[in-house]
């Protein structure tokens, strides 16, 4: 089974160092990380360095980038948080994909309120409709690095989100019509309701790891294909690629009651972060499906074909992993996977603004 090798420090402005509490994705690009916090509307890039002779791989030199200077969110306030749950990148098509969570949100209770006021507030539901966001944003090279662009003229690309509005968008739309999903949209996600948490594009096929809902212990995967509108170069639609002209398929995974908190590539197999669905600790688990996605029909996978890759840490309260991505910077051995963590542990952290994001090396 793979193991920890060593951890790259993440070193964010010491005036956006609350960052580092709560990330939720992680995608590299050559030498640039790109991460987020779900809190935020921005995405968040670092530039990868060498790996000292301990082992440690710093990533440094921090940027942020404000999703408002490249798309149309239902709620343009630099607070309306977008729950950026999923980045995905394919080098040839230059475009960094990004996806919110597509959930309703439950308020908390608060510590030294009344049990009256307690219970209103959990009575509350609300739809945040940043959170129904999926988009792609061109990538362009910038001063040997990379930047974020609303438009590239020299090649046409340009920024580009689904069609939506403050209480959902065509993906919901379309679930709104499926007889096992449609009533989970009306149940906040952390209440086992219609969660996406993680993405990975293959082709021309964005692939979204739901955390839920977990339907008797079996976790969902969907499949679009997204494209251009013919009647507007910064808006796309959702292809008919299911049975009875679907404009998504389902792939069901036996992962003994988890879900789905973030999805990468190897070669030709998925890796999938399997974690607690709602709001448990643990378990956390990277299992390997190996060649999956060959074919263009619905999946139903058993556990016997999942193979376990690593067991990952978790906390009580915190350390919850919700980000991974294969890792390549000098001095690394072999092939590697980080891992970034939500409500990260005190002891991830480093000084006032760097944290921990463990590093695995992958047999």
């Amino acid at each position: 089974m793979s193991r920890r090798s060593n951890f790259a420090l993440l070193s964010f402005d010491p005036e956006l160092a609350s960052l580092r509490d709560g990330l939720s994705v992680v995608q590299q690009i050559d030498d640039t990380l790109w991460v987020a916090n779900d809190e935020t509307t921005s995405l968040e890039r670092l530039k990868i360095q060498d790996a000292a002779p301990d082992g440690v791989v710093r990533c440094d030199e921090h940027h942020s980038f404000p999703l408002l200077d490249y798309l149309d969110l239902p709620l343009p306030k630099q607070d309306a948080e977008i729950d950026i749950e999923g980045l995905a990148y394919v080098p040839d098509s230059g475009y960094l994909w990004v996806v919110g969570s597509h959930s309703l949100k439950r308020k908390k209770c608060k510590a030294g309120t009344s049990a009256q006021k307690n219970i209103k507030r959990l009575s509350t539901v609300e739809a945040h409709g940043n959170r129904f966001l999926l988009a792609r944003i061109p990538v362009v090279q910038q001063d040997d690095s990379y930047v974020l662009a609303r438009k590239v003229d020299a090649d046409g690309r340009t920024a580009a989100q689904l069609r939506g509005n403050e209480v959902g968008n065509d993906l919901t739309a379309a679930i709104a019509e499926d007889p096992q999903l449609r009533d989970f949209l009306r149940i906040p996600g952390k209440d086992n309701g219609f969660d996406i948490e993680g993405m990975v594009m293959i082709g021309s096929r964005l692939l979204l790891g739901l955390r839920g809902p977990v339907l008797r212990g079996w976790a969902v995967l969907l499949e679009i294909e997204p494209e251009l509108n013919d009647a507007s170069s910064d808006t796309l639609v959702l292809k008919k690629i299911g049975p009875d002209g679907c404009r998504y398929r389902k792939h069901f995974f036996a992962l003994n009651g988890l879900g789905l908190r973030d999805l990468c590539t190897r070669g030709d197999d998925l890796l999938i972060l399997a974690g607690p669905t709602m709001e448990l600790d643990g378990p956390v688990t990277v299992l390997r499906w190996g060649g999956g996605f060959a074919s263009d029909e619905q999946n139903v996978v058993f556990a016997d074909q999942l193979e376990k890759v690593l067991e990952v840490p978790f906390g009580q309260g915190n350390d919850h992993a919700e980000g991974m991505c294969l890792f390549e910077s000098g001095g690394q051995p072999g092939e590697v996977l980080m891992i970034v963590y939500d409500s990260a542990a005190q002891s991830r952290k480093h000084g006032d603004s760097d944290v921990e994001g463990d590093l695995f090396i992958l047999d």
